[in-house]
């Protein structure tokens, strides 16, 4: 299979290097010129490296690759601008797979490539660039659960893209509910990440706290009265169902696990709030609906990108 991953960041050179290592041409898109081609994946699934057969920071030179696989692993915030890239390029068979955080992405991936031509992912890995090219993986809670939420491809050809996936490494698996469990890791990221870059601590000391768990608990309620409002089918019923999950079966594993916001507000980079808390304020009040808790982390975490950048 013929494979394009659009961002090598985290996420991106995770996919690239093990689909490769498995036997697919795979190329990398990135924004900045003389990105190594060999990429290096250590941590809990091994060592891996792989040298990928095209960088390039152009999307035109992977125009005559007849690319049969598009993997999408940009920051929220640059999904449309790569939307837009990919349209250039993209073919009328060509699969495009989002992988990216937060609420929206689908959304805008429908609008300009096509719900027939878009796949959603629930990425629930944690991994972190060391230097240029060389990713760690620190934890994985579940598989990459991959699906088609309005039923517009057909499930054997998803299912193909998932064996590949699988077969490469990466644990992932099919689902038609995706979008549920999309869901499901936005209402997790928007409880955890931002609280724990704002206080510069680990899921585990969040959830370990009986003050922290009360925000937390405080964010998760707001959202389910969103996603109500929106008549957004969740998995779980209430509120406390779903905390009761997250505290037993979401937390344990990713306790040591530090937040892609912590680590983007140390190093002077814009975060994916507004993909996550952010976009459930702006959904609360697109319906004169009110979400303090969500509103002031998201004013916070606005607060700590604006010193930290500058």
């Amino acid at each position: 299979m013929k494979i394009l991953v659009y961002g090598l960041g985290a996420i991106g050179i995770t996919f690239a290097t093990f689909l490769k290592e498995s036997g697919n041409i795979v190329f990398g898109k990135v924004k900045e010129k003389n990105f190594p081609r060999k990429l290096y994946v250590n941590g809990i699934w091994g060592k891996h490296s792989a040298e990928l057969d095209k960088i390039s920071s152009d999307i035109l030179d992977f125009k005559n690759e007849e690319i049969d696989l598009i993997i999408l692993s940009v920051k929220a915030y640059n999904t449309e601008e790569a939307l837009k890239d990919i349209k250039q390029i993209i073919r009328n068979d060509t699969i495009l797979l989002l992988t990216q955080n937060g609420y929206g992405n689908y959304e805008l991936a429908v609008k300009y490539i096509g719900k027939e031509r878009t796949l959603l992912s629930r990425v629930i890995f944690g991994a972190k660039v060391v230097e240029k090219g060389k990713v760690n993986i620190t934890v994985n809670a579940d598989d990459v659960i991959i699906g088609q939420p309005d039923r517009a491809i057909p499930e054997d050809k998803i299912k193909a893209i998932v064996n590949i996936i699988r077969k490469s490494g990466i644990p992932a698996s099919y689902s038609p509910d995706v979008y549920k469990i999309l869901w499901d890791k936005i209402i997790y990221n928007c409880a955890l990440n931002p609280l724990g870059a704002i206080l510069g601590c680990s899921y585990g000391d969040l959830a370990d706290n009986e003050y922290t768990k009360k925000i937390m608990s405080k964010i998760v309620e707001e959202i389910f009265k969103i996603t109500k409002a929106y008549k957004i089918e969740l998995n779980w019923e209430n509120p406390q169902d779903y905390l009761n999950f997250f505290y037993k079966e979401l937390i344990p594993p990713t306790r040591e696990h530090y937040p892609s916001m912590f680590y983007d507000i140390q190093t002077g980079k814009r975060t994916e709030i507004d993909a996550l808390n952010g976009a459930i304020v702006k959904l609360a009040k697109a319906k004169n609906l009110e979400t303090p808790t969500n509103e002031l982390i998201t004013n916070l975490i606005k607060f700590k990108e604006k010193i930290n950048r500058g």
